[in-house]
């Protein structure tokens, strides 16, 4: 039992043909940004041109990225994410315990020039 043992050339020729680098990636992009955030926080911010969405739990940056480029047409400058968890916490009236659900938002980075319509 060797379990550093040389590889045959059948296995190297399975890997090497099975990926192709280079291609361009189709993604289905609707689970990707939910619905934009409307708080008085996302407001403010909306005012240096960053938008704030409700992501996907399962959504990472380039996803985000490449999903505002399909459906606003605009390139993001920078993209930051913010995962919180779900929690439990006491409810002040009845003290029972209550679950905070968890989300998941992303900060899109815009250029000056650039907007999202979101009405």
């Amino acid at each position: 039992m060797a379990l550093f043992g040389k590889k045959t050339e059948e296995t190297k020729a399975v890997t090497t043909s099975g990926k192709v680098s280079g291609a361009p990636v189709t993604r289905d992009i609707s689970g990707i940004i939910l619905r934009p955030v409307i708080t008085e926080k996302a407001a403010l911010v909306g005012d240096k041109n960053v938008y704030v969405f409700f992501i996907g739990p399962r959504a990472t940056k380039f996803d985000v990225r490449d999903a505002v480029r399909k459906l606003w047409n605009v390139t993001p400058t920078r993209i930051n994410i913010v995962n919180r968890e779900p929690r439990e916490t006491i409810s002040r009236a009845r003290g029972r315990r209550t679950t905070v659900p968890g989300m998941k938002k992303a900060y899109v980075y815009l250029k000056k020039g650039d907007t999202i319509e979101l009405v």
